[in-house]
C-alpha cells in the first residue's frame, strides 16, 4: 500500500520547476501557454516530487494499514450461498457450496479478497471470496 505524501513536497517540486525554468529555458517560451511549458512543468515538478520523496525518511505503516487482512481465527458469516473452493480464484475447483449463514473462521491467509476459511464445526478449509462474508457481529 503507497503511503500519502505530505502536499508541501509536491509543492516544493513545482517551486523547484518554476524557478529553473525560469533561469534555464529561452523567455519566448514562456510567453504563451503552451504544450512545451506545460511539458516542462509537469515533468518537472515529476521529477522533482519523486527525488523529494525519495529523500523522506520512511514512516512506519500503522498497524490500522498494517492489519488489512482478517485475523486468524475471526468468525464471519456467509451473506449469500458461497463457492468454497480448493485454492484461490473463480477457476479453482469448487469443494462444495457454502449456505447464507454458515460460519467460518479465517485462518489468516489472503491473497486479494480471496480468504482461506475452516468451516465451523465440519473443520473443513478452502478459499473464499471475501466479498460474500460478513462479521458475525455485524448487522446485515
Amino acid at each position: 500500500m503507497a503511503t500519502m505524501v505530505p502536499w508541501f513536497v509536491w509543492a516544493g517540486a513545482l517551486a523547484a520547476t518554476l524557478v529553473l525554468a525560469a533561469w534555464y529555458t529561452p523567455r519566448a517560451w514562456w510567453r504563451r501557454p503552451n504544450l512545451r511549458a506545460l511539458a516542462v512543468v509537469a515533468g518537472g515538478t515529476l521529477g522533482f516530487g519523486l527525488l523529494f520523496t525519495s529523500l523522506l525518511p520512511s514512516a512506519p505503516v500503522p498497524a490500522t494499514l498494517a492489519a488489512i487482512g482478517p485475523a486468524a481465527g475471526a468468525h464471519y458469516r456467509v451473506v449469500d450461498d458461497l463457492n468454497l473452493r480448493e485454492d484461490r480464484g473463480v477457476r479453482a475447483a469448487r469443494m462444495r457450496v457454502l449456505r447464507a449463514g454458515t460460519v467460518v473462521s479465517t485462518t489468516g491467509a489472503t491473497d486479494g479478497d480471496w480468504w482461506r476459511v475452516r468451516v465451523e464445526g465440519s473443520g473443513v478449509e478452502g478459499w473464499a471470496s471475501s466479498l460474500w462474508l460478513r462479521r458475525t457481529d455485524e448487522r446485515r
